[in-house]
């Protein structure tokens, strides 16, 4: 199982690296821009771009508590056919 907030410490960590791929089975990498990488042959779930998303808010707390970020990030991941909750 996903959990939202902890996609978002991922993402702020990612900030300046490249962006986060997520898989349903929970983990997450981070990629270079344009990489399209599978593990155990499958393709992440979403592929996340840090800056846009949470390099706006001053602080991690700000970015966590955010519902207009919480709604985007479990709306994209239940699309692509995942689970996710918030934590």
């Amino acid at each position: 199982m996903l959990h939202t907030r902890e996609i978002i410490q991922k993402l702020w960590d990612a900030q300046g690296y490249g962006n986060l791929a997520v898989w349903g089975d929970g983990t997450t990498a981070v990629i270079a821009p344009g990489e399209n990488p599978e593990k155990g042959g499958k393709a992440p779930l979403a592929i996340f771009k840090p800056i846009p998303l949470v390099a706006g808010f001053s602080l991690l707390d700000f970015a966590t508590h955010n519902t207009d970020l919480l709604e985007h990030i479990e709306m994209t991941i239940r699309e692509a056919g995942g689970e996710i909750e918030r934590d």
